[in-house]
């Protein structure tokens, strides 16, 4: 039976919105949530970056901006490892640490230019803790992707217009379930 739900599907169709749904859901009923959420970064309307969220303590960083001068780059982005690990891969750790549950968004190619980053998805993955993750919907091409879709103790949820609406409320239920067990 699975443990880890990981959400995919094409940019843009909500699965940072799925997986603050599942957060916000569970946390109305009393459980402790934590992790981090990578949210857009826009200015008058056009996406500048992306800033991470540490959903237990609310730590803040930037992921990656248009702005930032040094570092590695994705698209025309660069990217802020120090920000990842100092606030994201802490955030997976201290989840796995005093929460129920663990959000990981997301598992993209920004975040994978951390082999610390790596661990720490690992490390929850394999933890005790029910995980919700979203996956970028190319990362079966990608050995690190393939070996977390892979696992037996993955349901992979395949986001549409069709079902988004659903799918929070469905992962939420299964983790609810998993816990009360």
């Amino acid at each position: 039976m699975a443990k880890n739900f990981i959400v995919t599907g094409r940019p843009g169709i909500g699965k940072t919105t799925c997986l603050r749904k599942v957060a916000e859901i569970l946390t109305s009923r009393g459980i402790v949530v934590g992790g981090m959420l990578t949210l857009e970064v826009r200015e008058a309307g056009v996406r500048k970056g992306f800033e991470i969220v540490d959903l237990l303590s609310n730590a803040r960083g930037v992921l990656a901006s248009v702005e930032l001068k040094s570092g590695p780059r994705i698209g025309r982005y660069t990217v802020n490892v120090r920000d990842l690990e100092g606030v994201g891969v802490n955030a997976i750790y201290a989840a796995v640490d005093k929460a129920s549950v663990v959000i990981i968004d997301e598992i993209g190619p920004m975040e994978l230019l951390s082999p610390k980053f790596k661990e720490a998805v690992m490390a929850a993955l394999d933890s005790k803790r029910p995980v919700a993750a979203s996956i970028h919907e190319r990362a079966g091409k990608d050995p690190y992707g393939k070996s977390i879709l892979s696992r037996g103790d993955v349901e992979l949820v395949e986001l549409s217009f069709a079902n988004r609406d659903r799918v929070p409320v469905e992962i939420a239920r299964k983790i609810a379930n998993l816990l009360a067990s």
